[in-house]
């Protein structure tokens, strides 16, 4: 569902930054916690609340590439090659993708 993909470009963004952000976070296991459960639905007030995670984290990542001390370049010490640059290439990438995806719902269901 449309919901699905919101949510999962909002547990997958939020991974990224905080693992751009700190050694000390931990991934959820994969694919498995990166998707809500299939049954999964949101009322309105859930649906702003992702919609406000993905805003506010996006705006995380855009605050640590403007830092000065940022080396989009260098690897990321905790990482195993990541750099904050492929990172954010990353976040845009996934996010356009499933765009792409909720724009083809849409449209099939003539949403649009």
């Amino acid at each position: 569902t449309i919901w699905q993909l919101v949510e999962h470009v909002r547990i997958a963004q939020w991974d990224i930054v905080e693992f751009s952000l700190g050694a000390e976070h931990t991934s959820p296991n994969w694919p498995a916690d990166y998707w809500p459960a299939q049954t999964a639905t949101a009322d309105e007030a859930q649906w702003n609340q992702t919609l406000a995670q993905i805003q506010t984290d996006r705006q995380r990542f855009i605050n640590l590439l403007q830092y000065p001390d940022t080396d989009l370049l260098a690897p990321i010490p905790h990482g195993d090659g990541q750099t904050v640059l492929r990172e954010a290439l990353l976040i845009g990438d996934h996010a356009a993708y499933h765009t792409g995806e909720i724009i083809l719902i849409r449209r099939l269901l003539h949403l649009w």
